[in-house]
């Protein structure tokens, strides 16, 4: 019997000859993800820390990024913990306030590349798996012993593999289509699961590859992964130090607990209802919903070609004066291009605000939280009560094209009726 890419994966970073489902392997990342949590990780092995010292200066990336800038005295003080820590032990990879979300900046800077193992203190750590990355979430715990001896155990998932074929049209999204999968699925339906996709994957680009193994989660996938393919080594080119990479996938004969078939062609625009993630409708089901805000932007839809699929609606017009249009870039790199080619401008014209690249009001953090009995719909990935501001406010996620045309009729849109 042949081997998923989970397996595969970690047979490679275990250096063992098989392993089964269940199995329980020690393995060394290539690189642990800590972002603005750093400075309580830090604190939990402070004393350790002192004594040994950290394993490797290359191994953590470390980003501050989800409350940015710093909004009170206790968020700058932390923010100070984590540059002395920094200092102190001459980490390498280290990206300050408005550098961007830490999930971008790791493929951005070419620290994800195929068939490399990275954890992360973050669940959206999934997001690498566009990359042919073996990416994970890990608690703060695993990551204090990380920092300390550079190893860790993971347990082998079970697969599940998702076939596609055709393509999205004009007016459907990989954030439709991920969304669809969450609601057909359950939140719960891919629990420590490997999720593969594969089929005519050809069709999905790049950056709707990083949306939908970003949302793995919201199904409780433990990983969600593409194959590396042409469109993988386009966007890779440059990033990589070494340009060198060992792409792993599954074996034609490899066992799935599952396979699930989606045809592209079919996705219409969806969004998922308050309160949580899996509970999905079309949107022209829930159209004339009236909204308060609206969000573009964050680490699940925060790439230049979201900013650009929304000015192209929004050209030359202006959104309701009910709406709040939040602009938030997922890096320096993409706000510094969104204004160079025009693209920001022209959302910004149409009423949008722009905000500091970072996750500040996706998860309530910093700006544009909301008020009691307030909507927004959100381009971001997580909607659960009290997730942006006031426990009786309500979130809708829906895709960039979604969001902007609702920003401009001030209520729930199908992209359909204004594209």
């Amino acid at each position: 019997m042949g081997h998923t890419f989970a397996e595969k994966v970690l047979m490679k970073k275990g250096a063992l000859t098989d392993v089964s489902v269940g199995q329980i392997v020690i393995v060394k990342p290539d690189h642990l993800l800590t972002h603005d949590n750093t400075s309580a990780i830090v604190s939990k092995v402070e004393e350790d820390l002192n004594k040994y010292g950290i394993i490797s200066k290359s191994l953590s990336i470390i980003a501050i990024d989800h409350t940015v800038p710093a909004v009170d005295e206790k968020t700058a003080s932390g923010h100070k913990k984590i540059r002395d820590f920094v200092k102190t032990y001459q980490i390498e990879n280290f990206f300050d306030v408005g550098e961007g979300v830490c999930h971008q900046i790791v493929v951005e800077k070419g620290f994800a590349a195929p068939g490399k193992l990275i954890l992360g203190s973050d669940s959206h750590t999934c997001m690498y798996g566009a990359l042919n990355c073996f990416a994970t979430g890990i608690d703060r715990t695993e990551a204090a012993v990380l920092l300390l001896t550079g190893e860790t155990w993971l347990k082998v998932p079970s697969s599940i593999k998702i076939v596609v074929k055709g393509k999205f049209n004009t007016y459907s999204t990989g954030k439709d289509f991920v969304l669809k999968i969450i609601g057909d699925i359950g939140a719960d339906g891919a629990n420590y699961k490997a999720v593969e996709y594969d089929g005519e994957i050809k069709n999905i680009s790049i950056d709707d590859r990083f949306t939908i193994a970003n949302m793995g989660i919201e199904m409780g996938a433990k990983i969600a992964v593409f194959p590396c393919d042409e469109i993988t080594e386009e966007y890779l080119k440059g990033k990589l130090k070494d340009n060198e990479f060992e792409p792993i996938w599954a074996d034609e004969n490899a066992s799935y607990e599952k396979v699930i078939n989606y045809n592209l062609d079919e996705i219409e625009p969806m969004v998922a209802r308050p309160h949580t993630v899996d509970n999905t409708a079309k949107v022209k089901d829930v159209e004339g919903k009236e909204i308060n805000q609206a969000l573009l932007g964050t680490c699940t839809n925060g790439r230049l070609n979201d900013f650009r699929l929304a000015a192209k609606i929004l050209k030359g017009k202006k959104i309701s004066k009910n709406v709040r249009l939040l602009l938030l870039p997922a890096s320096k790199s993409i706000l510094e291009e969104g204004l160079k080619d025009g693209t920001l401008n022209s959302l910004i014209d149409a009423g949008g605000i722009l905000l500091p690249p970072g996750c500040g009001p996706c998860l309530g953090a910093h700006q544009g939280l909301l008020a009691e009995g307030e909507v927004c719909v959100s381009s971001s990935n997580r909607n659960f009560k009290g997730r942006m501001g006031s426990k009786n406010a309500e979130v809708y996620l829906a895709s960039p094209l979604t969001v902007v045309a609702s920003a401009l009729t001030g209520k729930i849109t199908d992209p359909r009726e204004v594209l």
